[in-house]
């Protein structure tokens, strides 16, 4: 691999212009760049032409970004069906919310479980939305045959006249992007010369079990990749850094001379390590994302 720039991404990263902190998060998700993803987009090209996401998650870099045209795409169809109902039924989409919140206020455990089971057998998106709040930590995990396994949290969802207001926002801020299911190899391919693709892939070290990514090939990933820079288009890849505080660096097996500028992401105390040792201190257990870019910034 050829040397790397290396920096810490910050409020004083330099890249594309414009760029402000978006707090307001939507979908309650394990991995969200919500807190940083202003940062990411600072490290963008100041220009380029139309925005790709091919594993679009809690849209929180497609949200901060707000681009006038984009096509955002996620192998999930659930959670595609929320994105679509976003754009086309964001009042439909408040208002199931508000129905499950009412009960689940009066009774946790027992509409928790009915919405979940009910999820697993007809995979409605305002489900997987509902569940998305009120699970624990906002970690979504598939089991190989797809059955969504993830225990309710300790915490008191959001009330639904915030997420009404957020739904509303996040219409606004989506509307030049196109949200289709399919797998992030055919996005990847329809991305042209000039264009910016950001992917955001399950981490390779933890996440195999996290919204049913079991089959994810990083391998697959990186060609497809390879392909999309020699067309000329912009990629920006978030994978693996250094997890344990920073004492374990992740092998992700990169090929040499795909990326030409590194960045380093603080993450925080990692989420999915919470759930794993039950509400154990997590001084030790920091996560710092590697940011990738195919070009030298």
């Amino acid at each position: 691999m050829r040397q790397l720039c290396l920096f810490t991404a910050g409020p004083d990263a330099q890249g594309r212009k414009g760029s402000k902190p978006f707090r307001l998060q939507l979908l309650k998700w394990v991995g969200n760049k919500q807190r940083f993803a202003d940062e990411i987009v600072a490290c963008f090209p100041k220009r380029f032409g139309r925005y790709y996401e091919p594993f679009v998650g809690s849209g929180a870099v497609l949200g901060t970004l707000s681009p006038s045209r984009a096509f955002a795409s996620d192998a999930c169809e659930p959670l595609i069906g929320i994105w679509q109902m976003v754009q086309a039924e964001p009042e439909q989409l408040a208002a199931e919310y508000r129905v499950r919140w009412r009960r689940f206020s009066k009774d946790r455990v027992d509409t928790y479980e009915s919405v979940k089971e009910r999820f697993n057998t007809t995979r409605n998106p305002a489900d997987l939305f509902f569940l998305s709040r009120t699970c624990y930590a906002g970690i979504i995990r598939f089991r190989k045959d797809g059955y969504m396994s993830t225990p309710i949290g300790p915490h008191k969802p959001v009330p639904p006249d915030s997420v009404s207001q957020r739904i509303k926002v996040w219409h606004e801020r989506t509307k030049g992007a196109a949200f289709v299911c399919q797998d992030f190899e055919a996005t990847l391919e329809e991305s042209k010369k000039g264009d910016l693709v950001y992917c955001d892939p399950p981490y390779a070290d933890t996440q195999a079990i996290l919204y049913g990514a079991q089959s994810f090939s990083l391998s697959r990933l990186y060609a497809a990749i390879a392909r999309a820079k020699n067309r000329g288009v912009y990629v920006v890849l978030s994978i693996d850094g250094h997890k344990k505080s920073g004492t374990k660096k992740v092998d992700v097996g990169m090929p040499e001379d795909l990326f030409e500028t590194e960045y380093a992401v603080n993450c925080g105390r990692s989420m999915l390590r919470r759930l794993q040792m039950e509400g154990q201190t997590l001084e030790a257990e920091m996560v710092a994302d590697r940011l990738l870019l195919t070009w030298r910034a």
